[in-house]
Formats: structure tokens, C-alpha cells, sequence
């Protein structure tokens, strides 16, 4: 089982298109840090915290000479500390990360730390038969159309345009 480091953008997106528990049903040991789960708003950490209970999401805290570590590392200005802790973590376990964040993806393809986005979510989902084409594209739909991160993305509707073809509307 694959180890994916998740950040807040994925598991927003995932609650906000209700996909949280089929996303946690991929094969995919799930983790994040505390810092992560922070950002998070209220209803979204009590569902998480479920997942945390059942031990399908592994949230680390991080430590004090970990701390240290990630602000000795160059990590680009615009990453946010629980950003830093995602790309960390990731390097600390040989983990890929699940983010689509655009400066998190870069860095992480800088370090030459697997990295996957919603868009692979979605083909996992459908993939595993957790999620059937017709629903996929739906929700993949609303994505493009509620989500400004995608909406204002050429690039990723370019992606997701594409998937929906693949899926058939």
C-alpha cells in the first residue's frame, strides 16, 4: 500500500464534492500533519477525525527539532507551514503527496517527490469502481464550476475536460 501525504486543498475538495469516504476506500495508506488538519474548518476535522479513529488517516505532529529542520530548508516563500510539513513528511516516509496546489506540486517535483493531484483522485476513484463515470462527471462538474482554483486554471479544465470526454459527458 501507497504511502500520500494529503493537504488541505484535497481533503476541502473531497468534503465540499462528498468524496471523502470513497477517497479513504482507495488503496492508500492516508496521511497529513496536525498543521494540515488545522486549517481545516470544524466540520471538516470532525469527519477527518473519524478516519483518524479507525486508523485510515495518520496525522503527524510535528516536533520541535523538525521544526528546525523544515525552516532550514529552502522551501519557496509562498508555501504555507502546513505546506512545508506536507513536503517533509512526503520526503521523511518516500511518500507521494496529494495536493494541487501549484507551488506544492512544484516543489515537490523539484525534490523528486511523487506528487498527484484531484484530477488523479478522480481516475482512482473510477478505476476502483468507487465512483461510476456518470457520478464522476458530475462532480468533476461542479468542481469546475464552484472551485476558482480550477475554474480560473486553463491548464486543469484543459485535464478535466478531458476526463469528462473519457467518461463519456
Amino acid at each position: 500500500m501507497r504511502i500520500a501525504i494529503t493537504d488541505a486543498c484535497i481533503f476541502i475538495d473531497l468534503y465540499d464534492l462528498q468524496l471523502t469516504v470513497p477517497f479513504f476506500t482507495l488503496d492508500l495508506e492516508i496521511h497529513t500533519s496536525v498543521d494540515v488538519l488545522n486549517e481545516l474548518y470544524h466540520n471538516q476535522q470532525q469527519m477527518l477525525s473519524a478516519f483518524q479513529l479507525t486508523g485510515k488517516l495518520t496525522a503527524h505532529n510535528i516536533s520541535e527539532g523538525e521544526k528546525i529542520e523544515i525552516l532550514s530548508t529552502p522551501y519557496p516563500k509562498s508555501l504555507s507551514d502546513s505546506d512545508k510539513t506536507v513536503l517533509f513528511l512526503a520526503s521523511k516516509l518516500k511518500a507521494m503527496v496529494l495536493s494541487s496546489d501549484k507551488t506544492v506540486r512544484n516543489c515537490a517535483k523539484k525534490s523528486s517527490i511523487p506528487y498527484h493531484g484531484t484530477i488523479w483522485i478522480f481516475d482512482r476513484l473510477v478505476d476502483s469502481q468507487l465512483l461510476s463515470k456518470n457520478e464522476a462527471s458530475i462532480k468533476l462538474k461542479k468542481l469546475i464550476t464552484t472551485n476558482l482554483v480550477y475554474k480560473n486554471n486553463k491548464e486543469l479544465v484543459e485535464h478535466m475536460q478531458e476526463r469528462l470526454v473519457l467518461w463519456g459527458k
